[in-house]
């Protein structure tokens, strides 16, 4: 069994959901598409037309990466506009979300009591309070780079329930194994155990081979 990347930028790798840029074409691997908070000013007609026709892709699993971002010059009421779309087209077509958020904890959690579909908080590296207020919303959280050198972080995913656990590249360069491999020794379990529960919770996603 592969090394599943939940979250990456890389159009050849596989086993993985890579992140569609807005606009590109597609991949032949499982992908996730939407539109990050740095894209969501002068958002087209066009462009979500677009993107609800992307999703409707039998290899688009996911909405996103979406969300709110605090540290990017784009007006908060344009990235929410634009966030409210992709939860509404999630509801729609029964995808999950995959959610980009910096800085923006409570307002994305408040946008989210209307999401219908599986959350997923990618890149996850924030204190462990934030980390236990989204596990109390039932949201899924994603692991990076950072938990192979951050030891408050390696404290939290000890303790964070692996049903509700994901691993991811993101953008970084590294071996994924080494993430996979720092995650089982935090949590005292086998490579195969941790391996398998991940696929377990990819099942979210419909992905045909992994049902």
């Amino acid at each position: 069994m592969d090394f599943f990347d939940f979250h990456h930028h890389q159009r050849s790798k596989k086993p993985g959901i890579y992140n569609l840029n807005f606009g590109d074409s597609l991949p032949e691997s499982y992908f996730s598409a939407g539109i990050h908070p740095n894209r969501s000013e002068n958002v087209s007609e066009e462009n979500l037309l677009w993107l609800e026709q992307i999703a409707l892709n039998e290899k688009c699993v996911g909405i996103g990466e979406c969300g709110l971002d605090g540290l990017i010059d784009v007006s908060r009421e344009n990235q929410e506009k634009i966030f409210k779309f992709q939860i509404q087209l999630a509801n729609k077509i029964r995808k999950p979300l995959i959610i980009h958020c910096v800085r923006r904890y409570s307002q994305v959690v408040s946008l989210l009591k209307n999401a219908e579909v599986p959350v997923i908080f990618h890149g996850f590296n924030r204190k462990k309070s934030i980390g236990e207020a989204l596990l109390k919303h039932d949201f899924y959280l994603s692991f990076g780079k950072s938990v192979l050198h951050d030891v408050n972080l390696q404290q939290f995913v000890k303790d964070f329930p692996l049903e509700k656990t994901f691993l991811e590249t993101d953008s970084a360069d590294f071996d994924l194994e080494m993430l996979y491999l720092k995650v089982a020794e935090l949590k005292n379990l086998p490579l195969k155990d941790l391996k398998n529960q991940i696929y377990q919770n990819l099942k979210i996603f419909n992905i045909p081979e992994i049902l």
